[in-house]
């Protein structure tokens, strides 16, 4: 290289026409990779160690052409970890639809691939209970085998432990197979309400079984079904309720549903153990629940069976289930009236469960349900009662909690009784809910990513709640000053966050998604399952706390990673990659709410 030659290129590098090779000038650009809807905000975010120093380009993925050039906004916020230079691109003025990414104009760094499209979201409820599917206990759709069918033998239950009783069927909880009433009666009830409220948006392509086979009924009430039909197992009696099977001992290594090795005192791959709601701390070893009665698990699943009992009766015209679902209603919602309080999850060699500690919210949605059902008055105010106890009482009120302190993440049950009372009762109901919105925007505005949630062990499933109640709020009051903020959330979720990653599994489907999930599917098969919902990111200081967690290869994040909130996808981080199934269905409303109708 001639003297003249070397001297050219050191000016031309000065002037800054050269792209820099060194890694503190990279331009990460973070966007909703699933797309967005035309007439709705839309603000991808930058960030570099350096300030940036250029505008970005909006080009179209098809024609290459630039459709406009954007000059980004320095962010107000601070910056999380090592990153200090944060800036919003707002292209909320185009409208056209297309597919399209983001460019650095002189540096070239890119986006991912997104669109703006009305129709965007189209059919991602339904991918959502691809993987529901793929969690069933009894029989399994996605492996074609028959799992765990000497569920259960009874402990604290009114017969002598160890007695059989069938409580085959369900949901497996995550990447492990304990099945819960806890997260199993919400996941029913939130599909059934997302199908009340959006009955055009899902479709019809499996079987009940979940085979390949359309029968006439909807996929999510398909889904819900196996759901009621596990719950009218746990509830033989009037007064008696399985609120869990199977425990910890579950967690001896991966393992395929059908040859499940795990032991509880019967031999391994046979019965395992089925706890009875008491109201009372429950423990067979070490670690003992926590419980001063079992109304949130009465409260919810009444309300799962009241709207079940409209849906088959209104929609589906089977009035013998409708019947059986409101008799179940009603027993379970008077066991929660005779036993106020909550019950737990229980654990037997390791100090994780569900924490469950809020009961009213589950009894107000339970009672609102049944007077929908019935029209007897009593509901109603009893709903109200309830209503004044759960109040504000919620997580998006704190900068913290324990695991599922303050479950379901959303009251449900503020939406469903604000359609059944008075003005000054419905104004109150309202102000609940804007509340807890006021004090996650407050926690937003603290950071460039304007998220409002704090980052506990399943910080996703806090993300799908919050939304969902924003969206809920609106359908109240007609009030959008949240919507914008209620949209930020969202994209977090499909890569405006700094790993540019969805949360979702196989979503979209040529984006960025997790793929090392924690789950013995991936661990023992390599099956991607699309639509399941992952923990999500943790504080670092939860992470560096949390038993057995270690990555299995390098981080391919490694350059995004911060000391303030970290997420991996890895097998060996249970914390943050491990897809759940109440998050998953926590998710279907607000998927079913961008959807457009299929009819």
């Amino acid at each position: 290289m001639t003297l003249l030659y070397m001297n050219i290129l050191m000016i031309i590098s000065l002037f800054g026409f050269l792209d820099s090779p060194n890694e503190s000038n990279k331009i990460y650009i973070r966007v909703n990779q699933v797309g967005y809807l035309a007439g709705e905000s839309k603000i991808a975010i930058a960030f570099s160690h350096s300030v940036i120093k250029e505008n970005f380009l909006l080009i179209s993925e098809n024609s290459k052409s630039t459709i406009t050039t954007i000059k980004p906004k320095p962010s107000k916020s601070k910056g999380w970890g090592s990153f200090k230079f944060y800036y919003e691109i707002d292209f909320s003025n185009i409208s056209m639809q297309g597919k399209y990414y983001l460019q650095g104009e002189k540096t070239k760094n890119t986006s991912s691939v997104f669109s703006i499209s009305d129709d965007a979201y189209q059919y991602l409820p339904d991918k959502l209970l691809v993987f529901m599917r793929q969690q069933r206990c009894g029989y399994n759709p996605l492996l074609d085998v028959v799992c765990h069918k000497k569920d259960g033998r009874s402990m604290y239950g009114p017969m002598p432990d160890s007695t059989y009783i069938d409580v085959s069927g369900g949901w497996h909880d995550a990447g492990d197979q304990l099945k819960y009433l806890i997260t199993g009666s919400y996941a029913t009830a939130h599909m059934l309400l997302a199908y009340e409220l959006y009955p055009k948006k899902f479709d019809d392509k499996v079987n009940a079984l979940g085979q390949a086979y359309p029968n006439g009924i909807p996929d999510v009430l398909d889904e819900a079904k196996w759901g009621l039909d596990w719950i009218l197992k746990l509830h033989p009696e009037p007064n008696q309720l399985v609120h869990q099977v199977a425990d910890d001992r579950d967690h001896i290594g991966w393992k395929l549903p059908e040859n499940d090795p795990s032991d509880y005192g019967w031999g391994k791959n046979s019965y395992r153990v089925a706890y009875f709601a008491t109201g009372k701390p429950q423990g067979l070893s070490k670690y003992k629940s926590e419980a001063t009665g079992l109304a949130n698990l009465a409260g919810r699943s009444a309300a799962a069976m009241a709207l079940a009992s409209r849906i088959w009766k209104e929609y589906l015209n089977d009035p013998g289930f409708a019947d059986k679902c409101l008799e179940n209603a009603r027993s379970l919602y008077l066991m929660g009236r005779k036993q106020e309080g909550f019950q737990q999850g229980n654990s037997y060699g390791a100090p994780y469960r569900y924490t469950e500690e809020t009961w009213a919210d589950d009894m107000e949605w339970g009672a609102a349900e049944l007077y929908k059902a019935t029209g007897e008055k009593h509901y109603l105010e009893e709903s109200k009662h309830y209503a004044r106890m759960a109040n504000t009482v919620s997580w998006m009120n704190l900068d913290s909690s324990a695991h599922y302190q303050y479950y379901p993440f959303i009251n449900m049950g503020h939406f469903v009784l604000h359609g059944l009372v008075e003005k000054d009762f419905q104004d109150s109901l309202a102000a609940y809910y804007r509340n807890g919105i006021e004090y996650t925007l407050k926690l937003a505005k603290e950071n460039p990513f304007g998220i409002g949630v704090p980052f506990i062990w399943c910080s996703n499933n806090l993300l799908t709640g919050l939304i969902t109640q924003v969206i809920l709020y609106e359908k109240m009051t007609s009030d959008l000053q949240y919507h914008q903020f209620m949209v930020e959330q969202r994209d977090w979720l499909f890569g405006r966050n700094p790993w540019g990653t969805s949360m979702f599994t196989g979503i979209p489907a040529d984006g960025e998604y997790p793929v090392d999930v924690h789950t013995s599917i991936w661990a023992l098969k390599k099956l991607e399952v699309p639509g399941g919902l992952i923990d999500g990111p943790v504080y670092s200081s939860i992470y560096n706390s949390l038993i057995g967690l270690s990555l299995h290869q390098a981080d391919e994040f490694a350059d995004v990673q911060n000391n303030h909130v970290v997420y991996h996808d890895d097998i060996g981080d249970y914390s943050t990659n491990e897809p759940t199934m109440d998050g998953t269905a926590g998710a279907i409303l607000m998927m079913a709410h961008w959807a457009v109708d299929l009819e």
